[in-house]
């Protein structure tokens, strides 16, 4: 057997437990899933029956599923702008020479991302419901707020869960910027200086170029992350008031585990879901062309 040989047998083996993980947890249920997107299955019968594209046309006629559509679609346009903003805003603060504790402020802005997710939705319920905190404050200075608690007005529900979302996932991206920053050279600031580019010039003609493939992973993973929004629904609403904050990953569950038959609808929905965050970053890729820094 020749070198060749060798190293690619060596190789293949220590790439093996990743191989047969990704086959077993990943390969399979997705084939399986595209499979049970085209039957009508039972999950306590066990049984399936081939219903060709039947579940994606009741799909495309059903109301519950184009709200759970708008709402994922406010929720991700609404938070990834927000949240990319702020977390390159605050890098940006960080990253200045002029900044103390610089530490400090990276490990107060990180720790919501690390904390669990659960524990923070419980919180923010408390925080939101009619004799909550928020409701307190707003009535102490004399402002308007829902007397019910916002998370059980239809208007205001789903702008809650976002507005929590956008505090807790903003120190994440904020670290992953200034991770891109840290390895921008330091003459190309100076040479700017020299010239008489202010820090503004700076921050837009070399920060934010050079940032590109940072801007593009975060984009990516940060719409991803905001198109399957669950847990916060699950903990806050349980998709209400009403489906106001009715998911796609939330109406995935629904027909998954709360109606045995319907989990060849699942699938089918979880498809779509599937191939709209495919589009997305394919867009994404092609906007901000990362090659170009």
């Amino acid at each position: 057997m020749n070198r060749k040989k060798r190293e690619k047998i060596h190789t293949f083996t220590l790439l093996s437990p990743w191989l047969i993980t990704l086959a077993v947890f990943w390969l399979y249920p997705l084939l399986y899933a595209a499979w049970l997107s085209f039957t009508e299955y039972n999950t306590l019968s066990n049984a399936s029956k081939f219903v060709g594209f039947a579940n994606y046309i009741k799909m495309a006629n059903d109301p519950e599923f184009w709200q759970a559509l708008t709402n994922t679609a406010i929720f991700a346009f609404g938070t990834v702008p927000v949240t990319t903003a702020l977390a390159l805003l605050i890098a940006a603060l960080i990253n200045s020479r002029l900044t103390r504790f610089k530490n400090f402020f990276k490990a107060t802005y990180f720790l919501p991302s690390v904390t669990s997710l659960v524990v923070i939705a419980l919180i923010f319920t408390n925080l939101y419901s009619n004799h909550g905190y928020i409701n307190s404050l707003l009535d102490m200075l004399g402002l308007p707020y829902p007397e019910r608690g916002w998370l059980l007005e239809p208007s205001t529900a789903l702008l809650s869960i976002m507005a929590m979302d956008v505090w807790m996932a903003t120190g994440y991206y904020m670290i992953l910027f200034l991770a891109g920053m840290q390895t921008i050279s330091q003459d190309l600031y100076d040479a700017a200086e020299i010239s008489g580019a202010s820090k503004s010039r700076q921050f837009f003609s070399i920060t934010l170029p050079l940032l590109k493939p940072t801007l593009l992973f975060v984009l990516v993973i940060n719409t991803i992350k905001s198109f399957q929004v669950f847990i916060e629904v699950y903990v806050m609403t349980k998709g209400g008031p009403m489906g106001a904050t009715t998911t796609l990953v939330y109406l995935v569950f629904e027909n998954a585990f709360s109606h045995t038959d319907m989990l060849g609808y699942a699938s089918a929905i979880a498809y779509v879901l599937f191939g709209i965050l495919i589009v997305l970053s394919l867009i994404q890729m092609k906007l901000i062309k990362p090659e170009e820094a």
